[in-house]
């Protein structure tokens, strides 16, 4: 096999590592709370502050890559990610796993912004590249199909620092892989961190991600989240600010004019919103009230991840016969109409109710991958890391945005209810479903519009020469 498909397999690697980091572990919550004794406020810090670090330093983790090149950040982003899984593994207090699972962030946050940017040089070829993106993409189907249910196994019939361990061996090999199979040259394009708009960044996703993940607990009106929220609009302004002024800014504002650029962040960004809301919330209602284990519960997502999987690999060519705006709307529309239908499914349902309407959401999550190729082929060559690192951005914020907004919502429906609790839940819970399936639909338009004329297998024009200085393909 030639040798850019043994990278191809350490990229996908290093990120189903990170991704299944974040499924096999939300399973095991409880059994990590009676061991370790914590309470419910440090149980939240073990997930909070993997995603606090890991959003506030994703920028960061790009414009190291145009500095120090791909391949450097995203080895060195596969050491701290291995040896922190390693010590929260061996984690005896809720502290050290607190601290462990942070590192873990940091280490995420040097792998996720390189790795499209290392198969953008891998496969200078935009089919090749397609595809490879594709192969790529099923990782993250994979992680959500295989994280529950390992997660589910490990905490009922092994310690739960295996959850952590297991990363370990996968880390090595993947490092291993990479070292001997990535061999891309690098030409030094960055000349300084650009000090200012790193510190102002950090700041704005560190305030933004802590407020949206305190929020609810805290109180939305809460001094400390309002002063976190006016934070970290302080420091954005100053960001906008520092990189209008600087010879190398992180990021060229001009990128924002580019149609597929700012219309794929919109509708990956609204994909994120319905993903991971529905995903968390729906983990809940398949156990609290369809009755399932937490083992069964996981199981139950695998034929959605494997159909997701499938379609991303097979998503190119369909992309190349619809054209792209057809095939990300179809996308959308699939993950809607299956959100919209998973709303009629009662509290006494079987999974057999649920099966098809999980199956449409995969198909229509697979048929999504194009957009990311489109963005990676339409960008300048060059300067990789940080354009990824954006569109990465958008996913953690957008992300977030639907477990507290829709969680809000759930909530505020479920307390206001006379109802029993698992009535009222079920009732919250489908109600939380029909407003992001509308949520999921009004990406359509925004496609056709944003993504017309256009097609995968063509290379986006150039941007102009100002933008191709400062930014290149995005994840």
């Amino acid at each position: 096999m030639d040798r850019k498909w043994w990278a191809l397999t350490a990229v996908t690697l290093g990120t189903f590592m990170t991704y299944l980091d974040n499924n096999v572990g939300n399973v095991a919550l409880p059994t990590i709370q009676r061991d370790l004794g914590l309470t419910i406020s440090g149980l939240e810090w073990v997930v909070s502050g993997y995603i606090l670090v890991f959003a506030g330093l994703m920028l960061v983790g790009g414009r190291l890559a145009d500095l120090f090149g791909a391949r450097r950040v995203f080895a060195t982003g596969l050491v701290i990610f291995t040896l922190s899984s390693l010590a929260a593994g061996l984690a005896t207090g809720g502290g050290m796993l607190i601290a462990a699972r942070a590192v873990q962030g940091v280490g995420a946050a040097l792998l996720t912004p390189t790795a499209l940017s290392l198969l953008t040089q891998i496969f200078p070829d935009p089919g090749e590249r397609g595809r490879a993106v594709g192969i790529w993409s099923s990782a993250g189907a994979l992680s959500m199909a295989l994280g529950p249910v390992t997660g589910g196994f490990i905490s009922e019939n092994l310690h739960w620092g295996w959850i952590y361990l297991i990363n370990v061996p996968i880390g090595a090999l993947t490092l291993g892989l990479a070292l001997w199979a990535i061999r891309i040259d690098f030409t030094r394009v960055r000349h300084n961190l650009d000090l200012p708009g790193l510190a102002t960044s950090a700041v704005t996703l560190f305030a933004l991600t802590y407020a949206l993940i305190e929020g609810s607990a805290a109180g939305w009106t809460s001094p400390e989240i309002l002063t976190a929220f006016g934070v970290a609009l302080a420091a954005a302004l100053a960001f906008l600010l520092v990189e209008s002024r600087s010879a190398e800014p992180m990021i060229d504002l001009s990128l924002f004019r580019a149609r597929v650029f700012s219309g794929g962040l919109v509708t990956m960004g609204i994909w994120s919103f319905g993903v991971f809301g529905i995903y968390f919330f729906s983990a809940l209602w398949l156990q609290n009230v369809l009755g399932f284990s937490p083992t069964e519960a996981g199981g139950s997502f695998v034929p959605m991840a494997l159909v997701m999987a499938v379609t991303a690999i097979l998503s190119q060519r369909v992309s190349r016969l619809l054209g792209l705006a057809v095939t990300i709307s179809i996308g959308m529309a699939l993950m809607g109409g299956a959100i919209f239908m998973l709303s009629s499914v009662g509290g006494d349902a079987s999974y057999g109710a649920v099966l098809p309407w999980f199956l449409m959401y995969g198909l229509g999550g697979g048929l999504l991958v194009p957009l990311t190729s489109a963005i990676l082929n339409g960008m300048p060559q060059g300067r990789s890391g940080v354009a990824s690192g954006v569109l990465n951005v958008s996913r953690e914020v957008f992300g977030l945005l639907g477990i507290t907004v829709l969680g809000a919502i759930l909530s505020s429906r479920q307390s206001a209810s006379d109802q029993p609790p698992l009535v009222a839940f079920l009732d919250a819970y489908q109600f939380t479903l029909v407003l992001a399936a509308v949520i999921m639909l009004a990406a359509i338009p925004i496609s056709l519009y944003a993504l017309r004329e256009r097609r995968t297998s063509t290379p986006e024009p150039e941007l102009p020469q100002a933008a191709s200085a400062t930014v290149g393909s995005a994840n």
